[in-house]
């Protein structure tokens, strides 16, 4: 093992502590975006029933992905606990956050032994990505985890580090049975939290094997763990895993911005590309280059077809690539080689850390900010707190797609349409389009008030426009938002 100068050593570990410290911070503030409010809807069905929680979103008995083995304990803290779902999910992003940090060390140790590497390897994943900020849930840059980071896709992603660095000395060495099961159960696992991250894992997970070429006896026992992991998967109780594979279709929609702009949002990563292609001249079966192979396949697949939702094995192409680009200023040849292009990968992070430098606004206040960070700052959403001295738990509110939908049920509340498809809830179509027709101009004030009898909605919220038409809508104002929102009583 090569000797790095100590200096260079410890500037590495102390920039990814910082990073790592930044996310802690961030954790405090929890910022608003995405898909928080579905995750602390979770948390608050099962909450209240552990065994029949019913669909997260709506009011509707339908059984839903998002109650995963990772939900179903944030549930029962929350139960136990009697903490608020936020709490509880900022408990639940520490947990991700230190499964993800200590599952990278434990991988990448198995590829280099270099104090350095590990501390590289995180810096790399959270900055080396490209000049366009680009921010969903399973991507890990720095801006990206800030705002994603108590979601079951962190926790997942974190399993899968150690997943891999698990079945890799188990590869090599010949494990016994029981290792063999145990990476089968925690495989399922992975898979059963969030799904697309279960790709990834998957992916990787048949790079490692096949880079390390076991002999019979072990693959005979990988047959023994894949049947453990089929097993857990069909019988776990609050969902079918199995019948998601028909879901493709209502999600390629949602999933197509994953392939636009794609230079702009990761160019940075082409080092890490040359760096794969060292690594194959050195190994034709190295790990890395097998794993970046199959994630590429994933995403190129899903691209010519049509089927958009295969792009998020995105980070399938890109983690093996920004580990690659860390590694090989530790193991690129001569000492003049690694120090070339340890200033080319250091200067590469620079550019991806200056893109993602709003980050620290969900830290520091925007007006302390330098000018230039600040522009890059982005506010985060505005909770529905607000409305909670009225609507209270398992009420139903007449809410707009998007934002709304996507945030009020984290109070307790179900909403109309659910804002996210569902595979699993057969009348999504009519409730969205019953959420369109109410809230379009011209909709007769009779047609309005039918829709809130059918689903039941005690509450609606939309902007200060609806109020011409309230008494004739049966509605009464209630109380005011930011952002101009409304929270009308159905007046029954």
């Amino acid at each position: 093992m090569r000797a790095a100068p100590r200096p260079a050593v410890l500037a590495a570990q102390a920039a990814a502590a910082v990073a790592v410290l930044l996310l802690l911070l961030v954790i405090v503030r929890l910022p608003w975006a995405g898909d928080l409010g579905m995750h602390a809807a979770t948390v608050q069905r099962l909450r209240h029933d552990l065994v029949d929680p019913g669909n997260p979103l709506v009011d509707a008995d339908t059984p839903s992905p998002y109650y995963s083995p990772w939900m179903l304990v944030l549930g029962c803290v929350a139960r136990v606990s009697r903490l608020s779902v936020f709490v509880v999910l900022r408990l639940g992003a520490l947990a991700g956050l230190g499964l993800l940090v200590t599952g990278v060390w434990r991988y990448v140790r198995t590829l280099d032994g270099h104090r350095a590497a590990p501390a590289l390897a995180v810096l790399s994943l959270l900055f080396l990505w490209g000049t366009a900020l680009f921010n969903w849930s399973g991507f890990h840059g720095l801006n990206s985890l800030a705002l994603t980071v108590s979601y079951p896709s962190v926790f997942a992603l974190g399993l899968a580090f150690h997943l891999w660095a698990w079945l890799g000395r188990a590869a090599r060495r010949g494990a016994g049975w029981g290792t063999w099961l145990g990476l089968g159960a925690l495989w399922a696992v992975i898979l059963l939290c969030h799904q697309f991250s279960g790709v990834v894992a998957s992916l990787g997970a048949a790079a490692t094997v096949l880079a390390a070429r076991p002999g019979r006896g072990t693959w005979l026992r990988l047959g023994g763990g894949v049947a453990v992991a089929l097993g857990v998967l069909l019988l776990w109780p609050y969902y079918d895993f199995f019948a998601l594979f028909g879901a493709g279709d209502g999600l390629e929609a949602v999933h197509r911005p994953l392939y636009e702009d794609l230079l702009g949002r990761y160019w940075l990563v082409l080092l890490g590309v040359v760096a794969l292609g060292m690594r194959w001249r050195r190994d034709r079966w190295d790990p890395l280059v097998l794993f970046f192979l199959l994630g590429v396949v994933v995403v190129a697949a899903g691209g010519l077809s049509g089927h958009y939702a295969w792009g998020r094995a995105l980070p399938a192409a890109l983690i093996p690539a920004q580990l690659a680009a860390a590694l090989e200023a530790v193991t690129a040849g001569r000492r003049a080689v690694r120090a070339g292009w340890a200033c080319v990968l250091g200067a590469a992070l620079a550019a991806g850390a200056w893109t993602q430098a709003g980050t620290l606004g969900y830290v520091v206040p925007r007006g302390e900010l330098p000018e230039a960070v600040a522009e890059k700052y982005r506010q985060p959403w505005a909770g529905y707190h607000w409305m909670t001295p009225w609507v209270r738990y398992g009420d139903v509110v007449m809410a707009r797609a998007g934002r709304p939908a996507r945030q009020i049920p984290a109070y307790g509340a179900y909403t109309v349409a659910p804002g996210y498809p569902d595979f699993f809830l057969p009348d999504e179509g009519r409730r969205a389009e019953a959420v369109r027709r109410y809230f379009a101009e011209g909709t007769p004030d009779g047609e309005r008030g039918e829709i809130l009898r059918a689903y039941g909605v005690r509450w609606v919220v939309a902007g200060a426009w609806l109020g011409e038409g309230a008494r004739g809508a049966g509605l009464r104002e209630v109380a005011r938002g930011p952002g101009g929102q409304v929270l009308y009583a159905v007046v029954r």
